[in-house]
């Protein structure tokens, strides 16, 4: 007579479907920030706060802001990624 092999789990362990979500979210993302990186690649620069402008230490006069050149834009950093990535691969194809 044939045996069947039976496994018990218990009822309240969830910590592999929990996992499981986890991970599902943690991608969509990672997903969804490379996407944003991709298709808006500039930021408004954090030491100017997207003026472009700097003010004097005594607060009378301007200049451009060195970091963005007076763009009032840098490049995020996923977007940083995603170019590196594309130099990498485009060095090893050649």
């Amino acid at each position: 007579m044939p045996t069947a092999a039976v496994t018990v789990t218990a009822a309240g362990d969830h910590s592999n479907s929990l996992i499981g979500l986890l991970f599902i979210t943690l991608t969509l993302l990672t997903l969804g920030y490379g996407v944003g990186c991709w298709l808006w690649p500039f930021a408004a620069c954090t030491r100017c706060k997207g003026s472009g402008k700097r003010r004097s230490p005594f607060g009378r006069a301007f200049g451009d802001c060195r970091r963005c050149d007076g763009t009032g834009k840098s490049l995020r950093i996923g977007r940083r990624i995603i170019n590196s990535l594309r130099e990498l691969h485009d060095k090893g194809t050649r």
